[in-house]
């Protein structure tokens, strides 16, 4: 994809590029997938993207790949490991909530498909959103707004609605390339 037509957040950085190329955007249902973003955008609170990204793999080893059963039964000797573990973002509150989290997960995964849960929130169709540049993308917006008060209310946290606007970009509930970006048509062929 010629450089100058990516959405400009990505620029300069191959892993990054990468990551806008095949995956942000495009619409995602695999629940287990769902779960480690999830994850990974808590972890992300006060950081930038491109530093979770870095250390995505660390975390998928660090997390047994993001089995929320495996992650759920995590005990203060596991909470210990990650804490000691350079390869992940080394915050209590960050490991403690995806314990947290991968809990409240399979008590809604008891009631409900997550996947259908979480797309709800867009009428269980991607946003095609129609931005012309990285100014014009809000941080929230009503959605994201809805979804973070329901997981909170559900007993999950880090799931601020900055937390789930960017989730919602990251799983191609929204469409926010840029419209003159090459991935913004090929995302809303994906919906």
């Amino acid at each position: 994809m010629a450089t100058e037509k990516r959405c400009d957040w990505c620029l300069g950085d191959s892993l990054y590029e990468s990551y806008h190329d095949d995956e942000w955007g495009v619409p995602l249902y695999d629940e287990q997938k769902l779960f480690e973003f999830l994850i990974l955008e808590g972890a992300q609170a006060g950081l930038s993207w491109i530093t979770i990204l870095r250390k995505r793999e660390n975390y998928r080893t660090a997390f047994d790949q993001f089995d929320p059963e495996k992650v759920a039964t995590y005990t203060d000797s596991d909470r210990e490991r990650l804490l000691n573990n350079p390869g992940i973002v080394r915050n209590r509150q960050k490991i403690d909530s995806a314990i947290n989290n991968a809990k409240r997960y399979l008590e809604l995964r008891a009631e409900h498909s997550i996947s259908e849960y979480l797309w709800q929130f867009v009428g269980g169709e991607p946003i095609q959103n129609a931005f012309k540049s990285r100014a014009d993308v809000p941080a929230t917006t009503a959605e994201s707004d809805q979804m973070s008060k329901q997981l909170k209310k559900l007993g999950f946290n880090f799931v601020g609605s900055t937390i789930c606007y960017a989730f919602m970009q990251a799983t191609g509930m929204v469409n926010d390339h840029v419209v003159d970006c090459p991935r913004y048509l090929e995302c809303q062929s994906l919906a």
